[in-house]
């Protein structure tokens, strides 16, 4: 079991000790679940209530909090407590699941594919003609990597990925399980004689850049010609749709059940909320907000906070709440 001392955990977080603890630390939890053995953390002044009662030995607080430390049981300041949190998690973080061997014998790689050095590829995975691995590529079992698609150095993708053909993928990213990347746009028209639809080809690609992080379920479609494309450091949830030609810049947001119709443009830094939905050749622009829930119907400017369905201002939205709640509790 890896265990830490108060000082070995402020030395890698460089804060501000107060008290002490003799207790060796084995872990993070939350103030009301932690155990004599455990560090936690304080971000906020509303949870500052629950430390008399933890039985956390340690915690970790920004230093704006009045907190004060009791018999065995340190404080450490720090001007961020969730970044520091991110480190602890770190240092604890157990270790990925094990390779028996670098490329399982069950593995099925096209003889013209280019593996690179330290890749390692698990059971019943499919590498097709002329793809292009990077160096420590980790490919977890049933992952499907189509033809002429090119991954870079260091990305790992988890068991049930599937990626289509002549897609580009950047290097440090993690594919979470369940991601498709590349699969067809959704485009239909009707038919000529009315009693049907028209599939459009979408003959796209997708090009993701590098430390993009897709979380389980989502799903990235290929463009109906040129290329859908997320940008570097972009963070997606789980369940989130990006359609085809839409185009992110970096870093930007996108929380679980949020969706991006075809040819949505993003600026740097967006955030889109949960379960927001973004409708079809808009353009949100670099650090503008879309809250939870809302729908988007139009281009939203740079810095901006929208809110609703549809989305506007967020002052004036919740300004309208409060005006209806008045009005119904008159009634």
């Amino acid at each position: 079991m890896t265990t830490y001392t108060i000082s070995e955990i402020n030395t890698i977080l460089k804060g501000e000790l107060i008290g002490n603890t003799t207790e060796k630390i084995t872990g993070p939890e939350q103030l009301q679940s932690a155990k004599s053995n455990h560090i936690s953390f304080i971000g906020s002044q509303k949870y500052l209530k629950y430390w008399a009662d933890s039985k956390a030995c340690a915690v970790v607080v920004n230093d704006n909090i009045k907190i004060e430390p009791s018999d065995n049981r340190a404080i450490i300041k720090v001007k961020n407590a969730d970044l520091a949190m991110a480190k602890i998690l770190e240092l604890f973080n157990p270790p990925p699941p094990v390779f028996d061997t670098d490329i399982h014998p069950t593995t099925v790689i096209h003889d013209t594919a280019k593996i690179g050095s330290g890749c390692k590829i698990g059971p019943n995975c499919y590498v097709g003609k002329d793809v292009e691995l990077g160096n420590n590529v980790i490919l977890y079992p049933n992952v499907c990597v189509f033809d002429e698609t090119i991954i870079g150095d260091n990305t790992v993708i988890w068991s049930g990925t599937v990626i289509r053909e002549r897609c580009i993928i950047g290097s440090h990213c993690i594919f979470h399980t369940n991601v498709s990347i590349g699969a067809d746009g959704f485009g239909y028209r009707p038919s000529d004689d009315g009693r049907g639809l028209v599939k459009i080809p979408q003959i796209g690609n997708v090009i993701i850049g590098h430390y993009v992080e897709i979380g389980a379920n989502s799903c990235v479609d290929r463009a109906k010609f040129s290329s859908t494309i997320v940008g570097d450091g972009c963070k997606i949830d789980n369940l989130v749709q990006i359609a085809h030609n839409s185009i992110m810049g970096r870093s930007c947001i996108m929380a679980g059940h949020s969706g991006l119709a075809g040819s949505v443009t993003l600026g740097d830094g967006v955030i889109i909320g949960g379960s927001a939905s973004i409708k079809d050749h808009t353009t949100i622009h670099s650090g503008a907000t879309v809250g939870a829930g809302s729908g988007v119907v139009g281009d939203v400017e740079a810095g901006k906070t929208v809110l609703g369905y549809p989305a506007q201002d967020a002052r004036d939205m919740l300004k309208q709440w409060v005006a209806m709640r008045q009005f119904m509790k008159k009634q």
